[in-house]
């Protein structure tokens, strides 16, 4: 499975952007999709989870502000980030599984 991202880059605190992900290859229906962030020095932390059936898991850093979504086709996975903090600001990356991961898209936010 390949993974592709796009749509980083800077806002200011409060504002918003949209990532996306191509998703390309086969994913089972027990593959879920999903975001995760990391910082330097820091670990990759969960973001928001999507199953095939469309059930989505946020952290709780995120909740409320953040809406994860995918196509019909699982082809496309997308991230709406509102309202964002300056604690926000990490690399981006979208996963299949757990296993497969894009190269990532900065997300920088200002105050």
């Amino acid at each position: 499975v390949q993974l592709a991202e796009s749509g980083g880059g800077s806002v200011q605190a409060g504002g918003s952007l949209k990532l996306s992900c191509r998703v390309s290859g086969y994913i089972g229906w027990w593959c879920e999709l999903g975001w995760y962030r990391q910082t330097p020095g820091q670990e990759r932390e969960m973001v928001s989870r999507i199953s095939s059936g469309g059930t989505t898991y946020y952290a709780d850093s995120v909740e409320g502000r953040f809406t994860i979504s995918q196509d019909n086709t699982r082809g496309n996975l997308a991230l709406q980030m509102d309202s964002l903090e300056t604690e926000d600001t990490a690399d981006y990356y979208c996963t299949a599984c757990g296993r497969d991961w894009g190269q990532g898209t900065q997300v920088s936010v200002s105050s």
